[in-house]
């Protein structure tokens, strides 16, 4: 399984976790996993708790934390990975912290002069008045949780009933409802700062969510989008400019929707994005001719300079 006499790190894969996006998590592990055993030592490692294993050596090993949404995107599990002296791959505790939280990071977004859509957030629907959120934001709506991918208990309402109707069932929690943004889904992965390709996601019955995500053959995507080369230009312009204002690391993959009008509206950065061979990253890279073997490498790269740099400080 590789190696060589520069003592490069076995590459403790980190999948599974405590969230809604377990499964999902699982299948990308088993897929990076897969892409990096033909260049290096690999443990391929699956978490049932909300604590990284104790088995983890900083000395010897470097983490890719393949765990999407809770204690894997959020920064618990990159804090912990810090403390005990191990390199990981994507972005550091500040940035997974901000971008978990769907709200704080269109703030920061919409600074740098991207538009986002207009949101209001809350944590209990007893609190919510309908009628004012419809009044400020319209009556097309979208309801998701601030802190959750995958597109997890999103919901498209129209009105004041269908919303009331919408957030009642909710438990205690963090919650927006965004003002609905009409046009194209756009997707644009980022590596080492740089844009890739923009991919175009078109499910059927035209809402994105979970099912659409992952129930084969229920979504249609064009790599590359075919965009005019100006909003092109610009969308990924915008993830680049997404991801740096937002601190992000190695890599991550930035949502749009453009509307007819040509605005460009920003949604969210995944900073630990699916990454299974028909996942959206791997799609937005092969427009940039990268094969998933390539990319997984790629994503590692950095971390992996990281900890001979590391080694050689401490050797020094």
């Amino acid at each position: 399984m590789g190696g060589s006499t520069r003592s490069e790190p076995v590459i403790a894969v980190l999948s599974g976790g405590v969230g809604e996006e377990r499964e999902v998590s699982l299948a990308t592990g088993k897929a990076v996993a897969a892409a990096l055993e033909n260049l290096h030592s690999v443990d391929l490692l699956e978490l049932n708790e909300a604590a990284p294993p104790e088995t983890l050596d900083g000395q010897r090993m470097v983490v890719f934390p393949a765990i999407h949404g809770t204690f894997g995107e959020d920064g618990e599990l990159q804090s912990i990975l810090e403390d005990r002296g191990i390199e990981y791959a994507g972005s550091g505790v500040v940035a997974s912290r901000l971008c978990m939280d769907k709200q704080r990071t269109k703030e920061v977004v919409e600074s740098s002069g991207i538009l986002v859509p207009r949101s209001m957030v809350f944590e209990q629907s007893t609190f919510v008045k309908v009628d004012r959120v419809v009044q400020t934001l319209g009556n097309h709506l979208v309801v998701k949780p601030m802190d959750q991918g995958s597109s997890v208990s999103l919901n498209l309402v129209e009105g004041e009933a269908q919303l009331r109707e919408a957030i009642d069932p909710l438990p205690p929690g963090n919650w927006m409802i965004e003002k609905r943004i009409f046009g194209r889904e756009l997707t644009v992965g980022v590596l080492h700062g740089k844009s890739l390709g923009v991919v175009e996601v078109i499910p059927k019955g035209g809402v994105y969510d979970y099912k659409h995500k992952y129930v084969a053959g229920s979504t249609e995507y064009l790599y590359p989008a075919e965009l005019p080369s100006e909003m092109e230009a610009e969308v990924r312009d915008a993830a680049e400019k997404a991801f740096a204002v937002c601190g992000c690391r190695d890599f991550a993959r930035v949502d749009f929707i453009a509307t007819e009008a040509g605005e460009c509206y920003f949604l969210e950065i995944n900073t630990i994005p699916g990454l299974t061979e028909t996942s959206l990253l791997p799609k937005s890279a092969s427009c940039a001719g990268y094969d998933f073997d390539h990319l997984v490498n790629e994503l590692v790269a950095p971390t992996i300079q990281r900890f001979h740099n590391k080694i050689a400080l401490e050797r020094n």
